[in-house]
């Protein structure tokens, strides 16, 4: 059994070898068996193990007996303890979800505190098997059915294509000692009832039924692979990327034979979960939107808008101000302010003003309603709701435009897109600003 656990890292994950490594240990069986093998192999490892305080003396024991395997093995130990419970009630998450993300964001900074190279975990395919049937029950799609990954960024599971079973031989074989969880055997938990109802029932009706599924998932990962290229091809053809703004063209996206299932393939990755209302959006007024966490999708005209969107930071309605000796500007937006002797030249980026006819403290604002200005190279005022308008500006470049103000409120500059005509120098201008976006 060590000759074949062995073979399989040495062959599939060689490049691990020279790399600083960092194993998730529980101390349950798979973990401590994975700690030992790599020891054995001569892999450069640390243990990385969290204390979620969620079963009493029995977590601090776990621990406990996790750095006397780190002692006995000379290997180096990191922990952490976490009030779970506390931390999933505050942020509205079940106890296991809160537990991963806890356990991953810390893993994340062990890596960039200490340098290590990848972090491996001991799921096995038992675990693989148990997660492909939750999918299944709560309805996937590809991605949900392929299950666990070998590698996932800097994540990597050397253990997966073993049973829980060849594990277990292996640490008998070899006297190894482990901790068993007790809440492993309530089935009040769904991958419990999971491992401990339905795989023996599988397993009844085909014994190889663990090997049975890697076949099925590499069939899956294959189709999926086939699902990645048709999407990219499409994506070339139907979205058009503008800084941080995705552009998903609609009369294109309607003429493909399954639009919605594209749809889902281009956005799946933003956290989008009502798909159906993503769907209906391609239908629905210039103005409707859907937004998550992380993004808002947006319907103007013949485009569906995609924005990555920070909802902790909302701008909106908030005035900046610019002092008169100010040179440079970060916030909201970036601004150079200088004194120029040259003849101005034009361009979008940059705007030209007389300083004597401005009024501090400048103001940095967004629009609103009733804004008007002068716009350079046209005849009389013009509302900036009408000048929105006939630019084409969609919601989202509405939205994070800026207008660079006089303390009086009348309008300098559109900044980025058309500067006021009352505040260009003239021949009796004495000082001149160049202000540069």
């Amino acid at each position: 059994m060590l000759q074949q656990l062995a073979k399989h890292i040495n062959t599939n994950l060689s490049f691990l070898k020279e790399k600083k490594l960092l194993i998730a240990i529980s101390g349950g069986l798979d973990s401590v068996v994975l700690t030992h093998l790599l020891q054995q192999l001569n892999y450069n490892i640390s243990l990385a193990h969290c204390n979620f305080k969620l079963r009493g003396e029995a977590s601090d024991l776990d621990e406990a007996f996790i750095r006397k395997l780190a002692d006995k093995l000379e290997i180096y130990f990191f922990s952490t303890k976490f009030d779970t419970s506390k931390y999933a009630k505050n942020n509205k998450l079940s106890t296991q979800l809160a537990a991963r993300k806890l356990r991953y964001t810390w893993f994340q900074e062990l890596i960039n505190e200490h340098s290590f190279d990848y972090i491996l975990t001991a799921h096995h395919a038992d675990d693989n098997l148990e997660t492909f049937l939750i999918n299944l029950t709560r309805g996937a799609g590809l991605d949900g059915l392929i299950g666990i990954p070998t590698v996932n960024g800097n994540i990597i599971r050397p253990l997966l294509i073993f049973s829980r079973e060849e594990i277990e031989k292996y640490a008998l074989r070899n006297t190894l000692k482990w901790r068993e969880d007790a809440s492993n055997a309530e089935i009040k938990y769904l991958r419990n009832k999971i491992r401990h109802q339905i795989i023996p029932i599988l397993k009844e009706i085909n014994p190889n039924v663990l090997n049975s599924h890697i076949k099925t998932t590499n069939f899956l990962k294959q189709s999926q692979q086939i699902v990645t290229d048709k999407t990219l091809e499409i994506s070339n053809k139907i979205t058009i990327k503008e800084n941080n703004l995705l552009k998903i063209n609609i009369l294109k996206l309607v003429k493909l034979s399954n639009p919605k299932a594209y749809l889902y393939q281009l956005l799946k990755e933003y956290n989008f979960t009502e798909w159906d209302d993503v769907h209906h959006l391609i239908y629905a007024q210039t103005g409707k939107k859907i937004s998550t966490n992380s993004h808002t999708l947006l319907k103007d005209r013949d485009f569906l808008l995609l924005l990555q969107t920070n909802k902790k930071e909302n701008t909106d309605n908030e005035v900046f101000k610019v002092k008169k000796e100010a040179k440079t500007i970060k916030k909201p937006i970036n601004l150079v302010i200088e004194k120029i002797n040259e003849k101005p030249i034009i361009n979008t980026n940059s705007i030209f003003v007389d300083k004597n006819l401005l009024n501090y403290p400048l103001i940095i604002r967004k629009w609103k309603t009733g804004d008007y200005f002068y716009p350079t190279g046209m005849v009389g005022k013009k509302k900036i709701s009408k000048y929105y308008k006939d630019e084409k500006l969609s919601i989202f470049d509405k939205d994070n435009t800026w207008l660079l103000c006089s303390a009086d409120d009348k309008i300098i500059w559109i900044i980025g897109r058309r500067q006021d005509r009352r505040f260009l120098p003239s021949n009796k201008t004495k000082t001149t600003l160049r202000i540069t976006n």
